[in-house]
C-alpha cells in the first residue's frame, strides 16, 4: 500500500509533562478513504486538522463506528517498539464486520499504524510508564438519511503521548457493580469494539463517579447474574489458588492484554480457568476469605489491581486493599516486555 505522507510545517512544542491520557495530540494523522466498488483509496499521512463532514454522515445518525487501542513504547536503547499489533488489527476487522463497516486487508492496517509511528516516533515519550497511545478509528460518512448499507466510509489513526490512565496508577482502584443498566447482551455488539457500547456505559458510569467508584463491573444482560468486564477493561481474579476470567460469550470484548495474560500465566504454570462465574460466587468467595486478588487488564491501564467491589450497599474489601502478589508479577512482566526492559519470549513485540 502506498503511503503518501504531508510533512507539518508549524511543528507543536512537545509536552513533557503532566500528560494524563489522551488529552495532548501528535502533529500528524493517518486518513484513508473507502467507496463501495473501489475499495480503499488515498492512504495519507498529513498534518493533524479537524474533520469536514456533511450533518447527514451515517456515523452520526446510525452509530455506524469503531475504534482501536494501542501503544507505542521507548525502550531503554532509545527505540521505539509495538506489542503485538496484529492483534488490533485484526479486532479491528472483526469489529467492522460486525457494524457493517469495509474491513481492511491485514497487512495494509499494519503497515498504515508502522508507517505512522515513524512519521511520529518524536512523540514516543522517554518518562517512566509513559507511551504513544494510539487511536485507530473507522466511521460510515455517508452522506444521505435511511437506515442502508454502508457505502463510503474513512479511516483515520491519531495519536496521543499520555501518562498512567488512572490517577490511582497501579494502586487498587474501587469498582461497583452495576445491578440496573446493562451493557451488552450475547448477539449484541459487545464483541466489538464500537462507541455505541461506551455511550450505553455511561450512564451507570457517571453514578459510579459521583459515588466515589472509579468503573463499574457489568452483569450479563439475560440473567443478571454473571459477571462480564469493567467498562475499559476485561477483568480476573485469583479464588482458591485459581485464575478465573469470564468466558468470552460474545458479550465481552477480547481483549488483547486479557489474551497475553492468559498465555503468560499458563507459560508459568498457573492454572487459569475461563467460564461463567456469577456475582453469588464472587460474593461468597469474598465473605469466606478465598478471594485472594481481583484485577482488570487493558491496553490503557495494562493491569489494575481492585482493592474494593461494591455491590447492593456493601463494600468488601480485597487483600486488604493492596496489590496482590500476582497481579503485581502481571504488571511487571507485561510492562517489562512492552519497554523492552526484559526479553519477549512470545513474539510479542513488533520493533520501529
Amino acid at each position: 500500500m502506498e503511503i503518501k505522507i504531508t510533512k507539518t510545517e508549524n511543528p507543536k512544542e512537545k509536552q513533557t509533562e503532566n500528560l494524563g491520557f489522551g488529552k495532548v495530540f501528535t502533529d500528524h494523522m493517518f486518513v484513508m478513504d473507502y467507496e463501495r466498488g473501489k475499495g480503499w483509496s488515498n492512504a495519507r499521512i498529513i498534518p493533524f486538522e479537524n474533520l469536514n463532514l456533511h450533518p447527514a454522515a451515517t456515523v452520526f445518525h446510525y452509530g455506524a463506528e469503531i475504534f482501536e487501542g494501542l501503544k507505542a513504547y521507548r525502550t531503554k536503547d532509545g527505540s521505539v517498539q509495538l506489542f503485538r499489533p496484529i492483534e488490533n488489527v485484526r479486532r479491528m476487522n472483526n469489529s467492522a464486520e460486525r457494524i457493517g463497516l469495509p474491513q481492511i486487508p491485514e497487512e495494509d492496517m499494519l503497515s498504515a499504524i508502522l508507517e505512522f509511528v515513524k512519521v511520529e516516533q518524536d512523540w514516543v515519550p522517554y518518562g517512566e510508564g509513559e507511551s504513544l497511545y494510539l487511536r485507530p478509528f473507522m466511521f460510515g460518512n455517508d452522506e444521505h438519511l435511511g437506515v442502508h448499507s454502508i457505502n463510503r466510509a474513512s479511516f483515520l489513526i491519531i495519536a496521543s503521548p499520555s501518562g498512567s490512565y488512572y490517577a490511582e496508577g497501579i494502586n487498587p482502584v474501587k469498582i461497583m457493580i452495576e445491578d440496573q443498566d446493562v451493557r451488552a447482551v450475547r448477539g449484541g455488539t459487545g464483541y466489538a469494539k464500537c462507541g455505541g457500547n461506551y455511550a450505553a456505559a455511561t450512564r451507570a458510569g457517571e453514578k459510579a463517579e459521583k459515588l466515589g467508584f472509579t468503573q463499574v463491573l457489568w452483569l450479563d444482560g439475560v440473567e443478571r447474574k454473571y459477571i462480564e468486564e469493567v467498562g475499559a477493561m476485561n477483568v480476573m481474579m485469583k479464588i482458591d489458588g485459581e485464575i478465573i476470567t469470564p468466558m468470552l460469550s460474545g458479550s465481552i470484548l477480547p481483549g488483547i492484554t486479557r489474551k497475553s495474560i492468559i498465555e503468560l500465566l499458563k507459560s508459568k504454570g498457573y492454572k487459569v480457568t475461563e467460564r461463567k462465574i456469577s456475582i453469588d460466587e464472587i460474593i461468597d468467595a469474598l465473605k469466606s476469605g478465598k478471594m485472594e486478588e481481583f484485577w482488570g487488564c487493558g491496553t490503557a491501564a495494562v493491569v489494575s489491581p481492585v482493592g474494593e467491589l461494591y455491590y447492593e450497599g456493601e463494600t468488601y474489601v480485597i487483600n486488604d486493599n493492596k496489590i496482590g502478589e500476582t497481579t503485581q508479577m502481571l504488571y511487571n512482566t507485561l510492562t517489562d516486555i512492552q519497554w523492552g526492559r526484559t526479553e519477549d519470549k512470545f513474539g510479542w513485540i513488533t520493533r520501529i
